[in-house]
């Protein structure tokens, strides 16, 4: 599989999820922008957590939704490190993250040297790359299975 190619996967479980992640991160590099989309519960963190597994970042990969960002170190040579954004508290009044605190992270400077995964960013974090990896994650309300869907979006 490649993440170049986009695709689609239903994810029984977390496991599924986690796995998913570790293979997109295969064709991840520094200054990759990966946008997760989807409610509450879908399964963004573990997706995120998938990612910086198969990355080989340091550090334990939990929700960012307090701090905002977490950095994590390459832990493997060759391999990039891992920014995790969570701009969920980052919105407004209307649901929708600002650009002056999208801003004030300075992502676009730490996308050189690492993938920076963001959390609830559709809208607003497309406008940092010209490229970035789309993944909508979506959960059954009566099985409790999840679905992703991924693309490279361009915003050039």
């Amino acid at each position: 599989m490649s993440a170049r190619t986009g695709g689609r996967r239903d994810l029984p479980d977390t496991a599924d999820t986690e796995a998913l992640g570790r293979e997109l991160a295969a064709d991840l590099q520094a200054g990759d922008l990966v946008i997760l989309d989807g409610p509450l519960g879908a399964g963004k963190t573990a997706l995120t957590r998938g990612i910086g597994a198969g990355l080989g970042v340091n550090g334990r990969v939990t929700s960012p939704t307090f701090i905002i960002a977490r950095q994590h170190a390459p832990g493997v040579d060759g391999r990039p490190g891992m920014i995790h954004v969570d701009a969920y508290r980052l919105a407004d009044a209307n649901g929708t993250a600002t650009l002056d605190d999208l801003d004030a992270l300075d992502l676009d400077t730490d996308l050189a040297d690492s993938v920076v995964v963001v959390e609830w960013g559709e809208g607003v974090a497309e406008r940092l790359t010209d490229e970035h990896l789309l993944v909508r994650l979506r959960r059954d309300d009566e099985s409790e299975t999840r679905h992703a869907v991924w693309e490279w979006v361009s915003t050039s």
